[in-house]
């Protein structure tokens, strides 16, 4: 039976860790961490999100603020909030939550807020940073893939990886930090030739394509780890109710090393690799030189990198 790799329990672990770090800023006479969500319109699954970040703060002691506006709002009424948050000083992460409103240019929201702000590692910049290793915020799926691998996988270096999905999101930020723990990468997609035979060679199989149980049994071998990105919702034929599954056949898989599971695996990673750059934010806006925005120090990075040696 593979082992299964509970994404709670270790994101409970990092909330932990960034509940400490903002203890620290705190008595070190630092302002308390701020993170702003905008929501433009009224999509129910963009604001049950939004509730959970926000209840997440809460817990972690980040100052959490909620700007709504309505869906007809303009994109200049968006962009001028941007900016005005951009400026303010008790503001050290902005998120806005898509999708946005189709008379909106979400590519021209996300590049407009600060690089230094910009905790979901979304804008060019940090992107950038992340592909070249010089710097950044790395995006939270991504970041909380690679916590929870390193916290089955003893040795990366030389690792064969695979990644299905070469999204933006996850797929081509995944494969930078793999590519930087010195695995072997091979990123695929939807005109990718011969999938299963690929995924046959793999000691690390990351699933990111939105495709439900595409990754079968008899494309894993044995010992392999597995993390399941993708989350869909379908109806269960047996009991005629909606239920959550992710890119792989679950109860396939059970000869892998490691699996996760969906859900409860990769999704509560996401919100507690939000609060950690939330902090990580913090500090390098204040000045606190442990948390300088160079790529190979940052907290985010760096819980990754000390994990890493730790094993």
């Amino acid at each position: 039976m593979a082992d299964i790799i509970d994404g709670r329990a270790i994101a409970r672990q990092l909330d932990e860790k960034t509940k400490t770090q903002v203890d620290e800023m705190l008595a070190a006479g630092m302002t308390r961490p701020g993170l702003v969500v905008i929501l433009v319109g009224e999509d129910g699954a963009s604001q049950v999100y939004v509730r959970r970040k926000i209840k997440a703060c809460e817990k972690v002691g980040i100052n959490s603020i909620e700007h709504r506006l309505p869906a007809d709002a303009s994109q200049e009424e968006l962009l001028a909030l941007i900016d005005q948050l951009n400026k303010d000083p008790e503001v050290h992460g902005i998120l806005c939550q898509v999708p946005l409103p189709e008379h909106i240019d979400t590519r021209l929201v996300l590049r407009s807020i600060s690089p230094d702000k910009d905790v979901d590692g979304f804008h060019p910049v940090n992107v950038g940073r992340l592909s070249t290793g010089t710097g950044g915020i790395v995006p939270c799926t991504p970041l909380g893939v690679m916590i929870l691998l390193q916290s089955v996988v003893d040795d990366f270096v030389g690792k064969d990886a695979v990644v299905i999905g070469k999204s933006n999101i996850v797929g081509k930020p995944v494969a930078n930090l793999l590519l930087d723990a010195e695995c072997t990468v091979t990123v695929t997609h939807i005109y990718t030739h011969n999938l299963p035979a690929i995924c046959r060679k793999a000691d690390i199989i990351v699933a990111a394509a939105g495709a439900p149980k595409l990754v079968k049994g008899d494309w894993v071998k044995d010992g392999a780890v597995i993390i399941d990105v993708g989350i869909t919702r379908i109806m269960d034929e047996e009991t005629g109710k909606e239920k959550l599954v992710g890119d792989v056949a679950f109860d396939e898989v059970q000869h892998a090393k490691a699996v996760t599971p969906v859900p409860g695996g990769v999704g509560p990673m996401t919100i507690a690799c939000l609060l950690a750059n939330t902090v990580q934010a913090a500090r390098a806006l204040q000045g606190d030189k442990d948390a300088s925005s160079d790529y190979a120090d940052a907290p985010s990075r760096t819980m990754f990198t000390e994990a890493l040696s730790a094993k």
